[in-house]
């Protein structure tokens, strides 16, 4: 294949995920769980939060218009183009979770929406958010828990298969049911947790359910025969208005320890 074809490809797939993340945060229950993560923060008028793994930045320009100075930071630059063109106004850094642009004590709210699953070691992002939050700041974390997407299947055995297999292809597939720990270990105050299902019914959402089948296939957790006899039972449940997907989305928030005397 060549470069411009491999390019071509990229593209073409990175708009099929901006597509599928577009509609999911349409949703009502996606709306609702944000403005939740941006509650728990506690903002502060004027102050610097930082949206950490922004994607295409629809948190970060959500933040700033409740009036504080936010700073989407990810990774990806192909995202980050993304999220430049459509909040020219915004900031956006490149960064991992590992090592923010920030220094020390400088941010008072860190939040991080579906980011965790995808580090292989949580703990470092947590100490990073603890150096640069100060005291007093807020820590909020949102994200599923791979293992426990529930889907509707005349063939549960089989997609229970699919399920585990797309998550064991997760650097910490269960990181939302780990996140208590993490930021109790972590030495942040006042953790808690709570869990929010999101349930989908769009034909639309079909698309979804590919992007778990078709990894575990490529992966020889299943054949490919059984994968597209699956995905076409989810295509006519779709059809039929019987599709049904459920996830359970964890969000934890905690504050960065207040220096001693509380000064």
């Amino acid at each position: 294949m060549s470069k411009h074809q491999e390019a071509v490809d990229e593209h073409r797939d990175t708009e099929a995920l901006l597509a599928a993340l577009d509609s999911a945060d349409r949703m009502p229950s996606a709306v609702r769980l944000r403005a939740r993560s941006y509650e728990l923060l506690s903002l502060v008028p004027g102050s610097t939060v930082v949206d950490v793994g922004c994607g295409a930045g629809r948190a970060v320009s959500e933040l700033a218009g409740r009036g504080v100075h936010a700073v989407g930071v990810d990774p990806g630059r192909r995202m980050l183009t993304a999220a430049r063109e459509r909040w020219p106004e915004a900031e956006f850094r490149e960064a991992g979770a590992e090592d923010l642009p920030f220094p020390d004590g400088s941010v008072r709210g860190y939040r991080a929406d579906k980011v965790f699953h995808a580090l292989r070691e949580p703990g470092r992002a947590v100490a990073e958010a603890r150096r640069v939050l100060c005291p007093g700041g807020r820590i909020v974390l949102v994200g599923q828990d791979w293992d426990a997407i529930m889907i509707d299947s005349d063939d549960p055995a089989l997609t229970r298969t699919i399920v585990h297999a797309r998550a064991d292809l997760l650097d910490t597939p269960r990181a939302g049911r780990q996140y208590r720990s993490l930021l109790v270990t972590g030495g942040f105050d006042d953790v808690t947790v709570e869990v929010h299902t999101t349930v989908f019914t769009d034909p639309a959402m079909v698309s979804l359910v590919a992007r778990l089948a078709e990894p575990a296939c490529a992966a020889g957790a299943v054949g490919r025969d059984r994968a597209d006899e699956w995905l076409a039972e989810q295509r006519r449940r779709a059809e039929a208005g019987r599709f049904l997907v459920a996830v359970p989305f964890f969000v934890a928030s905690a504050s960065a320890p207040e220096l001693s005397g509380g000064s």
